[in-house]
């Protein structure tokens, strides 16, 4: 039986990577998303400048073949900024996402298993803060932490967690009344092993999915944080916290604002549609 669900599942992830490869705008979003992770990992090995070292002799210098996007108010090199600035991006995105996931999903788990009074009062304080804007509850948990990058990932990642419990719960309650559920509680499996072996697995394809796209929205609230100062502090650079900069020097070096713009409209993108890709290839519905 178990040698037939190996199977199975197999078959399974093999038709769900050929549906990702035939999505060109599932691959295009990947290899966007692959480019920012690589520039990010390989920042301490490339030979780019210091993206602290200042140059009172290159302030606010425009593109050119010595600083290839330009310079900014104290002469530091906005290439050299906007790749290590990408660490603390994608590292945010992805934390956050993570203590969502990790609190989340237990919560959505027992929540839709038990039922009763367990889930009213999971689901009603989901509620409350699902009442809330994400990015009011973000920045409220932020300023409350204090600023720095540690504590907007904190802030971001339990601003996200109402997502994950009402999108676990919602799916518990549809699996837990499938026939081997039934079967598996028939022959006297203890719930903790119900819910590790038949549940969690049929909740994963949508929890997947929606962490791909929550990192792009936390990407996003980084970059509103650190560009109120709750998140990256200066002088490490975040794109963020650039833009935050280059608001004051729009008309003499609008360079500035464009390449920390950009990066963030691009690897938020590319999360959105990796992650439309991956719904539309893990949807048993779906051709």
């Amino acid at each position: 039986m178990e040698d037939e669900d190996d199977t199975l599942g197999i078959r399974m992830e093999s038709r769900a990577w050929k549906k990702l490869k035939r999505n060109r705008s599932a691959l295009f979003g990947f290899v966007l998303v692959a480019f920012f992770v690589a520039i990010a990992v390989l920042a301490p090995i490339l030979p780019i400048a210091d993206p602290l070292a200042t140059s009172w002799s290159a302030v606010r210098k425009a593109p050119s073949e010595l600083y290839w996007l330009g310079t900014d108010e104290i002469g530091r090199d906005i290439l050299s900024r906007m790749i290590w600035g990408a660490q603390a991006s994608l590292l945010a995105g992805v934390v956050s996402v993570l203590i969502a996931v990790v609190i989340g999903v237990p919560f959505g788990l027992v929540s839709g298993y038990f039922g009763g009074w367990t889930d009213q009062i999971i689901s009603r304080v989901t509620d409350a803060l699902l009442a809330t804007p994400f990015l009011i509850l973000a920045i409220a948990l932020a300023a409350f932490l204090g600023p720095s990058l540690t504590n907007a990932m904190i802030a971001i990642g339990l601003s996200a967690t109402p997502i994950f419990i009402r999108l676990t719960r919602g799916q518990v309650l549809s699996v837990k009344t499938e026939d081997y559920v039934e079967g598996a509680r028939a022959i006297g499996l203890r719930d903790t092993a119900i819910m590790a072996r038949y549940i969690l697995p049929n909740v994963f394809a949508p929890v997947l999915v929606q962490a791909t796209l929550t990192v792009a929205t936390a990407i996003i609230a980084e970059a509103s944080l650190s560009f109120l100062g709750l998140g990256q502090q200066p002088p490490n650079p975040s794109w963020g916290s650039m833009l935050n900069v280059a608001k004051n020097f729009m008309t003499q070096a609008p360079w500035m604002a464009w390449w920390p713009g950009a990066a963030i409209f691009l690897v938020v993108l590319g999360f959105n549609l990796l992650g439309d890709g991956l719904r539309d290839a893990l949807d048993p519905r779906e051709g």
